[in-house]
């Protein structure tokens, strides 16, 4: 991936830290996303700067339409030339509980960071790049496996980028673009922890009895970055210690 350009949404933690991470190691330079945490952020950009790669760490906050977008030709234009190689959607967020207890805040905030944030920066993405450009979203295994209730809403949202990511791919295929989604499962992580309240239960549920840690993602993803997924498109993986299976 040398002297390509990528941005990785929510990349100052977890999955997309980690991405940014292996990103860089293969080669790109990396600009990444974050909300809140300036200090997180920037430790990853240091990372990526000791793999001997340009790193910038933009505040954007994917939930709201204008920044979800304005997010790629800033990280376009920072990283050099205003091209963009790689787009990573891995920001989102997650409510979940009762059905009766979501409220129209709770559906408007996660639809607006899981789904229209994901839309809003695909298409600036198509719009910075040429034939080899790479899409890559962060699904859920909950799309093909829903073990209990109080994920109606999360699951929803994670749904909407199947479809999104198998329209792009025909959208964008004859410009030389591709468009995959990842679906994670229980990965030991800030947000989902492995030794947290309900980490018992999602381990119950994989085949492999255990968490996944957020670079055994990072490397499914890298992969569909990069030259040797050429002629993937349109496809879903999961890596969900077979949550699925």
């Amino acid at each position: 991936m040398n002297g390509r350009t990528a941005l990785v949404t929510g990349g100052s933690r977890g999955i997309g830290a980690a991405t940014a991470l292996r990103l860089a190691r293969a080669g790109a330079d990396v600009a990444i996303t974050y909300v809140t945490d300036r200090e997180a952020a920037e430790d990853v950009i240091r990372k990526v700067e000791a793999a001997g790669r340009r790193g910038v760490a933009l505040r954007a906050d994917s939930g709201d339409a204008a920044e979800a977008a304005d997010a790629v030709p800033r990280a376009a234009d920072a990283l050099g030339g205003g091209r963009l190689d790689v787009l990573v959607n891995n920001a989102g967020v997650g409510v979940v509980g009762p059905l009766e207890e979501l409220t129209a805040a709770d559906v408007d905030r996660v639809l607006a960071v899981n789904v229209r944030g994901v839309f809003l920066a695909s298409r600036a993405a198509a719009a910075r790049m040429g034939p080899g450009g790479r899409i890559v979203t962060i699904g859920s295994c909950l799309t093909q496996r829903v073990p209990g209730p109080g994920a109606t809403l999360y699951t929803m949202s994670k749904s909407a980028l199947v479809g999104l990511t198998r329209a792009l791919a025909r959208e964008l295929g004859g410009r030389g673009i591709t468009a995959n989604i990842v679906h994670p499962g229980p990965v030991d992580t800030a947000m989902n922890p492995a030794d947290g309240p309900f980490a018992d239960g999602q381990r119950a549920v994989t085949a492999l009895g255990r968490f996944g840690v957020a670079d055994e993602v990072a490397s499914l993803v890298a992969y569909l970055a990069g030259d040797d997924a050429a002629y993937v498109t349109g496809a879903e993986f999961a890596v969900d210690g077979g949550h699925a299976a």
